[in-house]
């Protein structure tokens, strides 16, 4: 008589209750920071406190600076220039971005200078922008602007020629004018790319915005960066590279977050997990 052996009905792998469970992304970036400042503070405090500091005495200087209200007024006097030369360089890169890559004759005239503008070293442009504008507020969000422009109108330039030709075709055939195609096609698609330029755009901004108050009028927290690396006050002068290291990372998070809103598709076709 041979042996019979029971069926046991299979569960659909979408029902099945998961075994492994991933780690969230923010603990693990949770753990990778407390690592890293525990690490720095371990072996921080054998650092000589001219060449290096450590998290705990940048925390008391950081109260200190708050409590005697210079750091937050440093903070709003630099956030002033860097707002509104970050603003225009959206403002500006997007659509020239946009109309650079749908027309194939300013990206012959112009796109050369785009790219060549976009490696060369703005900083040397400093001293020349000063004559020009002076030492207030005007060249500082100058510089800011000029340092972050050029990565939101390359991101955006190199989205638009991305853009399948088949879905340009489509509203082809469908009669749709150039500027309804630039708006209801290339752009969607493009977002992806314009939001990287201007992640790339928070990063040389917040620099352009350091660099503009150490060789302009000494204001803000690139002030308290040479007032206390003149002093040897190590940890007061890591304070403002601290605040502007979080500002950078809640300004990139932000962006992330308006990418996710106004094109969650993007995320559901890479396969990218948020959590």
């Amino acid at each position: 008589m041979s042996k019979v052996t029971p069926m046991v009905p299979s569960i659909p792998a979408d029902e099945a209750p998961k075994l492994k469970r991933e780690i969230p992304k923010w603990a693990i970036t949770t753990l990778s920071v407390v690592s890293v400042i525990l690490t720095w503070e371990i072996f921080g405090r054998d650092i000589n406190p001219i060449f290096g500091s450590y998290p705990s005495a940048i925390a008391a200087a950081f109260w200190m600076l708050v409590k005697n209200g210079q750091l937050v007024a440093a903070l709003m006097q630099s956030m002033k220039a860097f707002v509104v030369g970050y603003a225009l360089a959206i403002l500006v890169g997007v659509p020239l971005g946009l109309v650079i890559g749908r027309s194939r004759f300013l990206e012959a005239a112009i796109g050369i200078f785009i790219t060549g503008a976009y490696a060369m070293p703005l900083v040397a442009l400093v001293p020349l922008l000063v004559l020009w504008m002076g030492l207030g507020f005007a060249v500082k969000a100058c510089v800011v602007f000029l340092m972050a422009v050029f990565p939101i109108v390359i991101n955006t330039w190199l989205g638009v020629r991305a853009v399948p030709k088949t879905l340009v075709e489509v509203g082809k055939s469908f009669v749709a004018s150039d500027f309804t195609i630039l708006r209801r096609i290339v752009l969607p698609a493009t977002i992806p790319y314009i939001m990287a330029g201007i992640k790339l755009a928070v990063g040389r901004g917040v620099v352009a915005m350091v660099i503009a108050e150490f060789f302009t009028a000494i204001s803000g927290l690139g002030a308290i960066i040479i007032n206390a690396a003149n002093s040897f006050d190590t940890a007061r002068m890591f304070v403002p590279v601290i605040v502007l290291m979080v500002l950078a990372t809640l300004l990139n998070s932000f962006v992330g977050f308006i990418e996710r809103k106004v094109a969650p598709w993007q995320v559901e076709l890479s396969g990218r997990d948020e959590g």
